[in-house]
């Protein structure tokens, strides 16, 4: 006869051996993928030197993705890899993406100097001596014109390591800046005298019910009071009816 003793010793017998094959198909599990995961990663290879098309092949044997980032002059033959990234030998997942700086060859064109030219005849220049506009920055300089070239990278007469040149364009005198009155409370005719004694306008009128307000108080007011701004800012206001 099977006691309860008994039951209890074989359920306790059946549980820790289903916690067994359990944990012996979690571990089994974890090392497949961990497995797995190795198994999807590669070494990157060493481009440099090569040709882009012998570039891309080696990346596709490794399944890995080529990108071109740039291409800049140097001493090396025209569309081969001056560098790469990530460098050689590190381990990557394949499907990622690689990036890779290719030769123009050796530089052979002198910058021309776009000094005191407007951005567009800057442009036109160095595009008919066969470089690129790069980045253009801006900045507020008194007693210069606006579209003014002021600065370039590389200078006149040096010879580029890229195929851009970066400008730096004058925007001429900065405008008169002023801080936005507070309107709300004043009626429609004084907002209008304070804004046109500081050359500022009202661009919009809205009206709409404000109990609280009286008719013809400003409720709202657009930029809000103490924001800096410009004689060309719109100034918008809501009114109460």
């Amino acid at each position: 006869m099977v006691t309860l003793r008994d039951r209890l010793e074989w359920l306790l017998r059946m549980s820790l051996l289903v916690f067994i094959l359990a944990a012996a198909a979690f571990l089994s599990a974890v090392t497949a993928i961990r497995f797995a995961i190795r198994g999807r990663e590669v070494e990157m290879p060493s481009v440099v030197g090569k040709s882009a098309s012998e570039a891309k092949k080696d990346f596709a044997s490794k399944q890995l993705d080529m990108k071109i980032v740039d291409r800049v002059f140097s001493e090396m033959p025209v569309n081969e890899v001056i560098r790469q990234s990530p460098p050689p030998g590190e381990e990557l997942k394949t499907g990622q993406e690689v990036h890779v700086v290719l030769s123009l060859g050796p530089q052979t064109i002198s910058v021309p100097s776009v000094m005191g030219q407007s951005l567009h005849a800057a442009q036109i220049q160095l595009l008919q001596a066969g470089l690129q506009l790069g980045v253009v920055s801006t900045c507020y300089l008194p007693g210069l014109n606006a579209d003014t070239v002021v600065a370039q990278d590389p200078p006149g007469g040096d010879r580029a390591a890229a195929p851009r040149v970066d400008l730096l364009i004058s925007q001429g005198e900065r405008p008169a800046a002023y801080v936005m009155p507070a309107l709300v409370g004043l009626n429609e005719v004084d907002v209008g005298r304070i804004l046109d004694s500081a050359g500022l306008h009202v661009a919009q009128i809205n009206y709409a019910p404000a109990a609280q307000a009286a008719r013809g108080a400003v409720v709202q007011q657009t930029p809000a009071a103490g924001t800096r701004i410009e004689t060309d800012t719109a100034v918008s206001i809501v009114v109460a009816e």
